[in-house]
């Protein structure tokens, strides 16, 4: 299951020991919905290990401001409130899978 996050709940929601990945999106964004499906997939198999959310930038543009959104999707794995790495841009399931397992074996 995926979070939503608006500004007011994103630092709150970051702040997990658990680590938390943060879906930056847009709905004009074609890679972003392209991602989407991608991203509902993963927050099943990652369910306990990894918590999903995402933050519209339309919505909630200071949110991508605050985290120095440059270009969407951006994908940001955050534990403690610290940023611990961030995937930018659409991949196919396989390569964001390794992607995430790769940056959770940092943590």
């Amino acid at each position: 299951m995926i979070k939503e996050l608006n500004t007011e709940n994103l630092k709150e929601a970051i702040m997990s020991s658990t680590p938390v990945i943060v879906d930056f999106w847009a709905s004009w964004c074609g890679p972003c919905k392209m991602l989407a499906p991608v991203f509902e997939e993963l927050s099943e198999e990652y369910d306990g290990t990894l918590t999903f959310t995402k933050i519209s930038t339309e919505d909630n543009p200071d949110a991508g401001s605050m985290y120095n959104v440059a270009g969407i999707p951006c994908l940001i794995v955050f534990k403690d409130g610290k940023e611990i790495d961030r995937i930018v841009g659409f991949a196919p399931k396989p390569l964001l899978k390794q992607k995430i397992d790769a940056v959770l074996e940092k943590v």
